[in-house]
């Protein structure tokens, strides 16, 4: 009864796992895509060394909702 029990953890605990390597391997592609495809214009990286915190709001931003994503695929 056990055996079957850790069984089904494992296998619960490696399509979470799998599941949030996705999400965040999505989220930081997201992120690399609105920085060279929308802000075209803007150096996401450059604005943070200079000390804007409206980019670096917005950056943290998305990287929160990643977090979000990962703290569900450990959730199941």
């Amino acid at each position: 009864m056990e055996f079957d029990f850790l069984g089904a953890t494992i296998v619960n605990l490696t399509i979470n796992i799998i599941f949030t390597l996705i999400a965040l391997f999505i989220g930081v592609k997201a992120l690399l895509f609105v920085d060279d495809k929308l802000l075209k214009s803007i150096d996401l990286q450059e604005e943070i060394k200079k000390g804007n915190i409206a980019v670096s709001i917005f950056a943290s931003s998305i990287l929160i909702f990643v977090a979000l994503i990962v703290t569900f695929g450990f959730k199941g």
